[in-house]
Parts: structure tokens; C-alpha cells; sequence
């Protein structure tokens, strides 16, 4: 029996995450069970391999609960600043089950009801309930548009899930929808000041030099030294209390060794795409963090791969590069030092890191039969998928919270002038 646990993220209109959407299912003998046995396994093992503050980064969670999931007080198993309970109709038309939401919001719980229809039953529940879920999946839906205006008019909160391409994202903006859950969602942090110029940029001379078979931390080194604005953050980066040095870094170099390639690599991915109001399309570098550190985990249980797991790492990290540059993903890969593997893997779907790649989407975008269909494929174990997805999500929430840490506080062009002197 395989639990499979994901998070999706649901963003506000500043396309800052809100909360994740916690997807669980359970596979007994290759056949999928949503049974409340298996559903309330699943929750806890959500909790017990890593714990819900560490995998939610603080975040709220959103979780479904089936009818004798909520009798049996699943939901105390969160604290209630942390959990919005999501319903759906077998709660609704269940008479204890109504009873007991009643309990939990009373008790300072949000509930979610996740679907719409105008129907008395759902009316006679929305007075407990604060968010209304409504699916963007056919935007031909007639009803789609009045059932946001009803939410509205009785002051609830409207979450579009199944924002799966553009032209759902641009409708549920349309309709006025405030919080988005979808696999379109994160294709809306790309910048718009990255276009095929930046190519020409110290970032593009930087991501040829690092994925190199083997980097020269001197031309590394000479390429950051002629950004004074990366050589300052670098230095900065380094001196933090993260590394908490006895002696600070005052040279390029000497903050190159301590940082390592493989910081290094997310750091320059993190800070070249920072905007000119300082602010980074998060949640897209994040998801690039956790597809590199993904693809690589798994990398290490396929044969006859053909890449090494630092490519593997390359092979999920450059996955977004297209959307953050606003240029067509070829042109981006084409002008990278990286194997044919892998740009055949991204461009076409093909070969083993193909189906790799494939694996790590479907988990993403939580395709319970795409998971099983690329993991035996690639000869993966199922019963190691779920837990190198929970090990690579804490990775990169540490990651960020390490690379983020000293951008709050700007230099001075002073700071950055000392710096530049330095070298």
C-alpha cells in the first residue's frame, strides 16, 4: 500500500501563496481507495514523516475531510490557525456531519466548501462556511461566472481551483475570483522585463559557467566581479548569520568557496531574477528548487539514465527557464552547455529523463495514475516517492528561508563600491 501526498499552492491576486491544498491518495494493490480508513492513514502519515509546520513552511493547510473523517475529530489533529477544513457534498447532505462542521467552526476552524450547486442543500450550509472553491476546469460552464457573484454577495472568500491553463486563469480574473489553485497558476510569476537580451546578462555567462563538467571558480569569480550589485549581494550572502563565520569574507573568491557550487547555483538563480522593486516570482524559483532537488533524489533509483544526478538536479531547475525569461524554452536550453538528454527530456517528453521528468510533474500536479505508470517505467520503488518528495520539500524551504535571509536590508552604493574594491 503507497500514500502519495502533494502540495498545491493557492496564490492571491499579488501572487503571494496563501496556503497549500494537501492532495493525498492511498494505492491498495495497484487499485486506488478512498476510504476513510485509508484517507485518515494518509493524514497521518502526512504528519508523522515530516510534520505539517516543516512541509507547509507556515502556510495554512487545505484538507478534505469525508463525513467520518470530521466525527471522528480528525480536524484536532491542527491547530485551528493553520487548517481550513474543506468539505464537499457527502458532507452536506450527511445530518451529523453538518452538525459537527457547525462544532468546528464555533471552535475557530475556516471551512471550505469545495463545489457549488444552486440548490437548497448548499444554501442551507453556507452561513458555516467562509471560502467557496469553485472548479475553472470547463470554462464553457454557463454557471461559472454567477456562482462568484453569489459567494461574493454572501461575503465569502472565492478560491478558482483547476486553473490548469491561460485561458481559465484570465477567465476566473474575469469573474472576479481573488485566490487561484492550479498548474496555470505558477506560469503567472513570470517577469516581464526578461526577454532575450537578458540572455547577453551576467546571468547567462554565469549558468554556462557553473553547468560545466567541470567549473573554474575563477571565471566564476571574474564574471560576478563585473556585477557589482551580485558581487555586493554575494559577500553579503556569505557573512550572514547562516554561516555564522568567525572571520568575514571580504573577496569574491573567498565567499565563492564558502557558498559551494551547488548554493551557488540556486543563489544566482534566485537573484537574477529578482525585479526592479526587489520583489522575485517566488512560488515559479521555488518550484524550480524543489523539481531540481526532486528530479535528482530520484535519479539515484534509475538505471540506464545517462546523466548524472547533479544533470538530474540541472533537469528539474531549468525546467521553468522558459517562463522566468519570457523566451521560448529552446532558446533558453539552446544556449546552455547541458546535454542533449535533457533537452530532449524538456522539449519533447522523451527518453528516460523524459519519463523522469514526467514522474516529477505528475506528482506535482497530483496524477495518481501518471506516478505509477512513469515509476515503473523507470524501475522507481513507489514506496520511496512520496517520502524523497517530503525530504526535497524541507530542503527547499530551508534553501529559501537561507537565500532570502539577507535581501530584506539593502546596501548603500557605498557598501557596493567597498566591495568592488575588494577584488
Amino acid at each position: 500500500m503507497q500514500t502519495y501526498i502533494v502540495r498545491q499552492p493557492i496564490v492571491d491576486e499579488t501572487n503571494t501563496v496563501q496556503g497549500y491544498e494537501i492532495l493525498y491518495q492511498e494505492d491498495v494493490d495497484g487499485l486506488f481507495s478512498k476510504e476513510d480508513v485509508n484517507a485518515a492513514n494518509a493524514i497521518e502519515s502526512f504528519l508523522n514523516q515530516l510534520g505539517s509546520e516543516k512541509f507547509l513552511d507556515g502556510k495554512t493547510a487545505y484538507l478534505t475531510f469525508t463525513p467520518n473523517l470530521l466525527l471522528k475529530n480528525i480536524p484536532k489533529m491542527f491547530s485551528e490557525s493553520k487548517l481550513v477544513i474543506q468539505i464537499e457534498d457527502n458532507s452536506i447532505i450527511h445530518p451529523l456531519a453538518q452538525k459537527i462542521i457547525y462544532r468546528y467552526k464555533k471552535q475557530g476552524y475556516r471551512v471550505a466548501l469545495k463545489g457549488f450547486e444552486f440548490t437548497p442543500r448548499y444554501f442551507g450550509i453556507l452561513d458555516a462556511v467562509d471560502i467557496i472553491k469553485v472548479d475553472f476546469c470547463d470554462t464553457r460552464n454557463p454557471s461559472l461566472k454567477n456562482i462568484v457573484s453569489i459567494a461574493k454577495s454572501f461575503h465569502k472568500e472565492v478560491v478558482a481551483y483547476n486553473v490548469n491553463s491561460v485561458k481559465s486563469y484570465e477567465y476566473a480574473k474575469e469573474c472576479g475570483c481573488r485566490y487561484m489553485q492550479g498548474a496555470c497558476v505558477a506560469i503567472q510569476y513570470a517577469s516581464k522585463v526578461h526577454r532575450m537580451d537578458h540572455m547577453q546578462s551576467n546571468f547567462f555567462q554565469l549558468m554556462v559557467a557553473i553547468t560545466k563538467d567541470e567549473p573554474n571558480i575563477d571565471e566564476i569569480g571574474a564574471i560576478i566581479s563585473r556585477d557589482v550589485t551580485l558581487a555586493f549581494s554575494l559577500i553579503k550572502l556569505v557573512n550572514s548569520a547562516y554561516f555564522a563565520l568567525r572571520n568575514r569574507a571580504k573577496s569574491v573568491k573567498q565567499a565563492l568557496i564558502i557558498l559551494g557550487l551547488g548554493q551557488l547555483k540556486q543563489w544566482i538563480y534566485l537573484l537574477s531574477f529578482r525585479q526592479e522593486n526587489g520583489q522575485i516570482p517566488e512560488e515559479l524559483v521555488r518550484i524550480s528548487f524543489l523539481r531540481g532537488n526532486f528530479c535528482a533524489e530520484l535519479s539515484q533509483y534509475v538505471s540506464n539514465l545517462n546523466i548524472s544526478k547533479a544533470e538530474a538536479y540541472l533537469l528539474g531547475m531549468f525546467s521553468t527557464l522558459g517562463l522566468l525569461m519570457e523566451v521560448p524554452l529552446a532558446a533558453a536550453l539552446g544556449e546552455l552547455s547541458i546535454s542533449d538528454e535533457i533537452k530532449d527530456a524538456l522539449l519533447n517528453g522523451t527518453g528516460r529523463c523524459g519519463d523522469l521528468f514526467n514522474l516529477v510533474l505528475c506528482y506535482e500536479n497530483a496524477d495518481w495514475a501518471g506516478i505509477t505508470k512513469y515509476a515503473e517505467s523507470l524501475g522507481i520503488p513507489l514506496s520511496i516517492i512520496t517520502q524523497k518528495y517530503f525530504e526535497c520539500v524541507e530542503t527547499v524551504n530551508t534553501t529559501w528561508r537561507n537565500l532570502m535571509m539577507p535581501y530584506p536590508e539593502q546596501g548603500t552604493k557605498e557598501d557596493e563600491a567597498h566591495v568592488a574594491t575588494q577584488e
